[in-house]
This record gives structure tokens, C-alpha cells and sequence, in this order.
């Protein structure tokens, strides 16, 4: 099949949902299928077009298995500014359509939410091309922003619920992560026959377990620390009080050492709040290549979520967490995806978002039991590796577009 693939952000572009997507193209392309990746030009790390990229709003690239043409992501640094951001995202995904419109031969469509937006553009390529259009949902919105308070004005939060309904309505199948997401999409458009449970994959055969005792930590002067890390972006969607509140609590622990390793727009707030705690530090994030490391680096990871975003998002850090061997702290609604994940694996402790004598406690008890964490982590390697591989994500895709053709 020839398959257009929409999406924000996609290798060398340092995103989670970039490092998703480029695999599972990867992974089409090694059973034969072309793919024509139309994306952003790299800007993730900074929020400003990456050295080398600059210049032109669209540049075209031929790869082994297609190509890929990136475009201008119109980038903001101001992530709460949200008519910036609504500028940028109308400008990218405008630009997505008039492009994918006119590449091809094209037999199936897959784009990639959030943004929204590129549910439309997703739609007019498909349309162009007389083909179906697979709406893959990482996370739900406007539903996050919503719960985040980042969306309060009705008129506009009415318009983002419109525009959600038009993009499930516009697709011929609707791909979510987890069962969560399946029951929130299905009550949104009154039924779950087109939507599909595919999860990501975690890549087992790259990120898997390493010595704690690595360049990393020499490099950050963690050797012989017990360290308690968060890794990920340091955004809206993250209750990080937790971890300064948690630093606070075990100030008196010289062996325990707090890591927040990322960037985003919560971080300087963050970094504020920690001021006179010396068991904590703010390690800016890494490149990608360095991330199996970076995951065994830590004795412990937290995924802390505020409240009701569980039920809307499922981190991809879960998965890298657990392939790594590590166990994790998760801060989440009770019975959602992440927390169903760490119960069935074994693999850590799943404690209610918000609530930091939970929280702490929980921390607290975990860490004096430090041969059981090493436990939780070989659960957490077993359960990852039984469960999901790029491979079945990719032949899932591949089975789902072969119906919709059939069906068409």
C-alpha cells in the first residue's frame, strides 16, 4: 500500500509521539508498504525551528522507503498563550492539506491527534486521494486542556467539542491507546465500532535494562545515590508539586537524590518553587539516543498526572519505564490505563492524583524496601515484553487499513 502519514512531529524531531510514529513508519516500510510522511520542520527541544532547517516553510526529503515532507510549525515558546498556539496549529495543518492533497499515489491516510486540527488535514488529503482516513488519538482533546483549566471559555471549549465530533465523524476508523480512551471516544460519537485499540509499542530490543551506574549519572554527580526521577516534559499535565513536595519531606536523606530531567513550560516555575532544596536537580533534556540511559539511570520513576488526565493520556514514558527494568511511582486516576498497567505488571505503586501525603507515603515505603523494587522492575521488563512490540503495532495498522480498503 501507499500510506500518507500525518503527524506533528517525526525523526530528528526529539518529541515522544515523533519517536512513536517514526517506528511504526519503520516498521510498515520493512513489510513493503510506501509512506508519505508529511510533518513539522524539527522544533520540539527549543520551540524554535532547529539549526539547519531554517529558511524554507517546506522542504521534501526521499527516504528508502518514500518521503518526507516537513513544514513550518508556525512555533510559539509561549505554550499558554492559546491563540498562538491555535494560530500555529491552523497555519501547520493547513499547510499539511494543501501539500498531501497533491502528493500520491495515496491508499490510505493515517493522522495523528493532538493537534486536532490535523484530523482535517488528515480528511482533505483522504478526500483528494479517494481514500481511508485513520484518525490515530494520543491524547483526547479538548479534553485535557479542559481539565488542565488552560480551555474556560465556553464559546471556545463548545468549538473545540465540535471540531473533536467532526474529526471522529470524518474518519473511517478511530485509533486509541487504551480501553479508557475507547469508552471516552465511544460515548462521544454513541458507539465503539470504529474505534480501534492500538497501543504504542515500547522497542524492547533498544531501551532495555542497564547498569544504574553509568555515564549519566557520573555526569551529574549521582554515583552511589538512590535516585528518584522524573523524565519527561515538565508541562501543564504534570503535578511535579508532588516531587518538590516529596524533596521537602526527605530533605534529610542525604542518599536519596530527586532528578527532573526535561524542559517545557512549567519548568522555570519549578525550578523557582525548589529554590533551598539541596536533593533535587534540574538536568535539561537529553538527546534521544541517550535515553536508554537516562531510564537506567534512576532507582525509581515517577509519572505523576493531575487528576482526570488519565483517563484522557497514557504517557508513553509508562512503557520506556518498564522495558528499562525500572519500577514507577504513578501519581493517577484510580482504574485507568497507567494504573491498571503497574497493577498487572507488578511493576510499582499507583497512588491517587494530587495528593501528596499519598504520595510521599507511598514513596517513602517503596524506597526502604530496595530489594522489591528490584523485583518490580524485572515484572515490569517481563510484562512489557510479552505485551507489545513495534512489529504488532504496525501489523495492526497494516490489518486495519486492509478492511477499511476491502470495506471501500
Amino acid at each position: 500500500m501507499n500510506l500518507a502519514v500525518v503527524c506533528p512531529h517525526f525523526a530528528p524531531d526529539f518529541a515522544p509521539t515523533g519517536a512513536v510514529i517514526t517506528r511504526i513508519v519503520e516498521e510498515l516500510a520493512s513489510r513493503g508498504h510506501r509512506i508519505h510522511v508529511l510533518t513539522s520542520l524539527p522544533w520540539y527541544r527549543e520551540h524554535r525551528i532547529e539549526p539547519g532547517f531554517e529558511g524554507k516553510w517546506v522542504r521534501r526529503e526521499d527516504a528508502p522507503w518514500g518521503t518526507i515532507t516537513r513544514l513550518h510549525p508556525f512555533p510559539t515558546r509561549d505554550k499558554t498563550n492559546l491563540f498562538k498556539r491555535a494560530l500555529a496549529f491552523g497555519g501547520f495543518s493547513t499547510l499539511a492539506a494543501a501539500v498531501g492533497a497533491r502528493c500520491g499515489p495515496i491508499d490510505g491516510v493515517l493522522a495523528m491527534s493532538p493537534p486536532l486540527t490535523l484530523g482535517l488535514s488528515g480528511y482533505a488529503v483522504a478526500k483528494a486521494h479517494k481514500a481511508p482516513l485513520v484518525f490515530n488519538v494520543q491524547d483526547v482533546y479538548p479534553d485535557v486542556a479542559v481539565e488542565l483549566g488552560a480551555l474556560t471559555n465556553r464559546a471556545v471549549i463548545r468549538g473545540a467539542y465540535r471540531l473533536e465530533r467532526l474529526c471522529y465523524d470524518l474518519a473511517d476508523a478511530v485509533t486509541v491507546l487504551s480501553d479508557d480512551l475507547k469508552a471516552n471516544v465511544a460515548e462521544k460519537i454513541g458507539g465503539s465500532r470504529r474505534i480501534h485499540v492500538i497501543p504504542n509499542f515500547v522497542d524492547t530490543a533498544w531501551i532495555k535494562p542497564g547498569p544504574k551506574e553509568n555515564s549519566y549519572r557520573r555526569d551529574h554527580g549521582l554515583e552511589g545515590k538512590t535516585v528518584v526521577m522524573y523524565a519527561g516534559n515538565v508541562g501543564l499535565s504534570q503535578s511535579l508539586h508532588l516531587v518538590i513536595a516529596a524533596a521537602g519531606a526527605l530533605a534529610g536523606r542525604t542518599d536519596v537524590v530527586f532528578v527532573v530531567n526535561g524542559g517545557g513550560a512549567a519548568r522555570a516555575s519549578l525550578e523557582q518553587a525548589a529554590r533551598g532544596l539541596t536533593n533535587i536537580r534540574f538536568v535539561d533534556p537529553q538527546p534521544e539516543k541517550r535515553l536508554p540511559e537516562v531510564l537506567s539511570a534512576a532507582d525509581l520513576h515517577l509519572v505523576p498526572l493531575k487528576a482526570g488526565l488519565a483517563r484522557a493520556s497514557v504517557p508513553s514514558k509508562t512503557y520506556s519505564i518498564l522495558a528499562a527494568g525500572r519500577p514507577l511511582l504513578a501519581s493517577v486516576d484510580e482504574q485507568s490505563e497507567v494504573a491498571r498497567v503497574v497493577e498487572r505488571a507488578g511493576a510499582g505503586v499507583a497512588v491517587p492524583p494530587d495528593d501528596p501525603e499519598a504520595f510521599i507515603g507511598a514513596l517513602k515505603r517503596v524506597l526502604a524496601a530496595q530489594a522489591e523494587l528490584q523485583h518490580m522492575g524485572e515484572r515490569g521488563r517481563k510484562f512489557v515484553e510479552s505485551w507489545a512490540s513495534p512489529a504488532a503495532v504496525a501489523l495492526a495498522y497494516e490489518e486495519l487499513f486492509g478492511s477499511l480498503s476491502g470495506a471501500g
